[in-house]
């Protein structure tokens, strides 16, 4: 599924309502941004809470929101583009 979204002058995008319904998006919810490889990818992004403590204690030690933010949206475009390895193959 697509869509097409012009850019306003205030550089906001508006989602398709196709897009939204298929992700369940609605009003207030937060999408992660990413660029790889000259493409914008976006995704829903869940509350962080929602995921606190899934994984454990993190193995290199406690790190900083920022580290994990960038860790996350590296995380969720090679997971959009399909390159679960990280070796920049789809």
């Amino acid at each position: 599924m697509g869509g097409y979204a012009g850019l306003t002058s205030r550089g906001q995008l508006t989602i398709p309502k196709k897009v939204r319904d298929a992700l369940s998006l609605k009003a207030g919810d937060t999408v992660a941004w990413t660029v790889m490889d000259g493409l914008l990818i976006g995704a829903p992004r869940p509350r962080f809470a929602d995921l606190a403590g899934f994984l454990g204690n993190p193995p290199g030690g406690p790190a900083t929101l920022e580290e994990i933010d960038a860790a996350v949206g590296d995380a969720v475009g090679r997971h959009v583009a399909g390159d679960r390895d990280g070796s920049g193959r789809a």
